[in-house]
């Protein structure tokens, strides 16, 4: 031994280091899967939003379709043709909405795979380390 009395720690104190650094270790990667769920919730809201915003749209347009229609039944083209025109395009904004809502929604990650990942190696590490001990 070529280190002075007093110089060596003792197994509490190694206990107690150890816990110390698990007790870290753990934490960041709580803080880890909560980054991660937090993103994919965004992303899914997101998607909900739009889709949302596509159904009212798309009941808008069925609005004014049928109004245009019945317009359309009791007066002359000019003012069904406009009618209809205005459903044209509100039916063109829900479909842009509702394209962009799935595909937010098939992007959407709410799952934690890294946390979940790094977790797995961790679990992995500490069993090595016990059964070498």
């Amino acid at each position: 031994m070529a280190g002075t009395p007093g110089s060596e720690r003792t197994i509490g104190q190694l206990v107690a280091d150890a816990t110390h650094d698990l007790q870290g270790l753990v934490r960041s990667e709580i803080a880890l899967a909560k980054a991660e769920v937090t993103s994919g919730a965004k992303d899914v809201g997101k998607g909900a939003g739009l889709l949302a915003a596509a159904a009212f749209f798309g009941l808008m347009g069925l609005v004014f379709l049928l109004h245009g229609a019945a317009w359309g039944l009791a007066e002359a083209l000019p003012i069904w043709a406009g009618y209809l025109i205005v459903a044209v395009v509100v039916l063109v904004l829900a479909a842009i909405l509702g394209m962009l809502g799935k595909k937010s929604l098939e992007t959407a990650k709410p799952a934690p795979d890294r946390a979940i990942d790094q977790a797995q190696q961790t679990i992995a590490a500490l069993k090595k380390t016990t059964d070498a001990a």
